[in-house]
């Protein structure tokens, strides 16, 4: 894509849009260059030498006189496509009580890349080899699918009430090389001390491209009575006396 003959007045802004709209499941690159020149076409008398400064020489186009023709601005620009909103998943369980339950989550379009992002603390791989259809990658190698997680807060009120009460932790990965499906399975453990609805979001990304968002809802009901106390009536009219302990579980 390339457009000319954009007029600008002094200090005045320069708008571009950019329209992203991914096919597939992987990273995308591209580079926005800005060239300047003067309107009537003369040079700069700036000259570009050997002593003249690196990062200026890289960004200026220089004519046969060695005065300055033209200044480029180069922006880099990735893409990262992003699913869509995926179905809640919810996690029950009554307060006081401990809930460890498997959370299957499908990657749907994962596409195989050699293109890998730099490793984070929880990370998953799955090793295409395994499969008797293992794709290739442009240098001929078979490709390893690495997905970095994570469980996000809505807020840090949230995550000071959920995160020493909720772990997460990857326990075994599919993937379906014909309908390119990977699924991540994770045994999620929930220990609630008291009755709370809360949300949260596990981001899934996958380092050939691809991020995947699945909310998680935490729902702790009312804990189970401890006991049943019977007091027995002594007469009408009279007091009836009844003790009992109580033992603090953290002291």
């Amino acid at each position: 894509f390339h457009l000319a003959g954009i007029h600008l007045a002094p200090k005045e802004k320069l708008e571009i849009p950019v329209l992203f709209m991914p096919e597939e499941m992987k990273i995308y690159k591209a580079v926005v260059v800005i060239h300047v020149m003067r309107e009537n076409g003369e040079n700069w008398p700036y000259e570009v030498t050997a002593g003249s400064n690196r990062d200026l020489n890289s960004n200026v186009t220089v004519a046969e006189n060695g005065e300055t023709q033209g200044i480029l601005w180069i922006y880099p620009i990735n893409g990262t496509p992003e699913a869509p909103q995926q179905k809640s998943v919810v996690i029950r369980c009554r307060a006081r009580q401990r809930l460890e339950q498997r959370v299957e989550l499908m990657l749907i379009g994962v596409m195989p890349d050699a293109t890998a992002l730099p490793d984070a603390g929880n990370s998953a791989t799955v090793d295409l080899d395994e499969s008797p259809n293992t794709p290739e990658v442009s240098d001929g190698s078979s490709a390893t699918l690495e997905f970095l997680y994570e469980l996000q807060y809505q807020s840090d009120e949230i995550r000071s009430q959920l995160e020493s009460l909720v772990g997460m932790q990857l326990v075994e990965k599919e993937w379906d090389t014909e309908s390119r499906i990977v699924t991540l399975i994770f045994n999620v453990v929930f220990v609630p001390n008291k009755p709370m609805r809360n949300e949260a979001t596990v981001i899934i990304q996958c380092t050939a491209g691809g991020l995947w968002k699945f909310p998680l809802v935490f729902i702790a009901m009312e804990p189970e009575v401890d006991d049943v106390i019977n007091i027995e009536a002594v007469g009408l009219n009279k007091e009836s006396i009844v003790g009992f302990k109580l033992t603090s579980q953290t002291r």
